[in-house]
Formats: structure tokens, C-alpha cells, sequence
């Protein structure tokens, strides 16, 4: 393992998606996230985050120190027990334990960081103390999110679809298609914009160099093996970084953010097309210092 990062990064993502569904709101019938306000697309931190997992799970395929702790079909508390058996500890025994050993929390906290990649970077919340007797503790990420959001608004579509797969027995006797519908934004063009905290890293997850450019490579491809019909085409077309000279930082933020202009083409009313509306797929990736 490389050593940890000392300097502080902000960063930029510019993607777009065409003729797909990016993040469904599972409270409004999966249609794409809107913010009502203004009427632009939203995509939630959340979503982002678990892209990034897939990937790295898919390339490291649970190498040493790479396990990813929020994953389909695997219950946390499963995880959490790893850190107690590598310690040899009884779960209903912890609190007679710290008694004797006031570190212990941070020796659970220092196994869960250095195997599970996504705890090291995003921080987890691993307290379920209550229904299963396990508590690693709560972890504060040095890599965070906002929401995603498209710079014009978005447009939703409503498509109807026709499918000649019957549910049940009794419906196939009447009738031979079925009628679905699905949501898609025909074009979207999103930003969303990070942080990465040195002193976190430092302090309390050891997220190293290896694990920036690790992350750096998952950004960039986090939609290349998460393809599906109902997300349509989306693609990565610009991450701006800014590696600040020291651990806290040189710069607000918002400043930095601020310098980073998205703009439609004179003479386009309506963008619907990336390559063609925007030039943010041409070039190396900028690393502003």
C-alpha cells in the first residue's frame, strides 16, 4: 500500500446521457429525478458512489484490501463480523473487552478501512449494535459528493412499450402482448462536483495515493460496465481536478467550482447531442494545480 495522500483535492465531473434514465425516483414511478424549481435533472450521490463501487469490485475482484463493504446480497452485519474474528472477539463480550483494551474501537475501525475499499474512501456508518450485537463504529469518508445535476433542464419522456411476455396463466388466455412504459431523458448534460479531505485520510482511513488513482480511474469509467437498456448511452466526457499545495487546502471550494464554465454553442437552443453541443470529450483530462 502506497502512503497516504497529503494534499487536498476538489474536483469536477462533466457526464451526459442520451435517450436513458440515469437515476429513477422509486416515489415517482422511477421517472427521472427533477428538481421542481427549476426544472433540472438531479442524480444522487448515492447512485454516483455505487457506480464507483461496481467498478472497483469488477477490477479488483475482492483483492486484499479491496473488499467493498456496501454490496447486493450481502448483509453489512456479514462484514462486520470479519473485523471481530480477525480480532477474536465476541460481539456480546465488547463491552467487558474495552474495559480492558480502551482501543479496541480502533482496531475494528483500523481492519475495516484496510480491507474495505469503499469504507477507506467514502466513509460508512457500521453502528447496527441493536438488532445484531455488532458495532464497528461510524467512519467519516474523505472523499464526498454532492448531487449530480444537469446544467439546462430536462425533459422527460414517457414511452410506451409492448411486450409479448405474458405474467400469469390466467392472463394468457385473454390476451397475448402486455403493455409497459419507461422514462428516459432523450439528452442530459450533469455536473457534479467532490472533495477529498487529506486530513480524513490521514486521521482515519489511510486512503493512499494508490487509492486516488484508483478512484481517478473509476470516475472516468464508472458507466463503461454499468450499461443497461433503462440508462440509455451516458458517458464520462471531462473530470477536472484540483490537487491543492497542502493537506487543509490553498482555495474555497465554491472558487474553484465557480472557474468551471459549462455553455451551449451559439446557435443551440436545445442540446441533444454531446459531441456535437459541447467539446468536453476532446483532450486529456486538465489537472489544475
Amino acid at each position: 500500500m502506497s502512503d497516504v495522500i497529503k494534499n487536498r483535492y476538489d474536483f469536477v465531473v462533466l457526464f451526459d446521457v442520451e435517450n436513458g434514465n440515469p437515476n429513477g425516483d422509486s416515489d415517482a414511478g422511477n421517472m427521472p429525478r427533477i428538481d421542481p424549481e427549476s426544472g433540472c435533472g438531479l442524480i444522487t450521490d448515492v447512485c454516483l458512489k455505487r457506480k464507483i463501487r461496481n467498478y472497483v469490485e469488477t477490477l479488483k475482484e475482492e483483492g486484499q484490501g479491496y473488499q467493498i463493504y456496501i454490496k447486493d446480497n450481502i448483509p453489512l452485519n456479514r462484514s462486520d463480523a470479519k473485523a471481530f474474528e480477525y480480532l477474536n472477539v465476541q460481539a456480546k463480550e465488547i463491552k467487558a473487552i474495552k474495559k480492558t483494551d480502551p482501543e479496541l474501537d480502533i482496531k475494528i475501525r483500523d481492519f475495516m478501512c484496510r480491507n474495505f475499499f469503499d469504507i477507506r474512501t467514502f466513509g460508512a456508518v457500521m453502528t447496527t449494535f441493536v438488532k445484531a450485537n455488532l458495532n464497528c463504529g461510524q467512519i467519516r469518508g474523505p472523499v464526498q459528493f454532492g448531487f449530480a445535476k444537469s446544467v439546462d433542464p430536462i425533459v422527460p419522456q414517457e414511452v410506451t412499450i409492448t411486450r409479448v411476455a405474458i405474467t400469469t396463466e390466467s392472463d394468457a388466455e385473454k390476451k397475448g402482448t402486455e403493455m409497459g412504459r419507461k422514462y428516459i431523458v432523450p439528452y442530459g448534460f450533469y455536473r457534479v462536483e467532490g472533495y477529498i479531505s487529506a486530513n480524513l485520510a490521514r486521521k482515519v482511513t489511510g486512503f493512499s495515493e494508490d487509492d486516488l488513482e484508483l478512484l481517478w480511474q473509476a470516475i472516468l469509467n464508472m458507466f463503461e460496465n454499468d450499461r443497461s437498456a433503462a440508462r440509455g448511452k451516458m458517458a464520462v466526457r471531462k473530470l477536472v481536478i484540483f490537487k491543492h499545495d497542502s493537506e487543509l487546502g490553498c482555495a474555497p471550494a465554491y472558487k474553484l467550482f465557480e472557474s468551471v464554465k459549462v455553455e451551449k454553442k451559439q446557435g443551440v437552443e436545445i442540446p441533444r447531442k454531446g459531441k456535437r453541443e459541447c467539446d468536453t470529450a476532446k483532450g486529456a483530462i486538465p489537472v489544475f494545480r
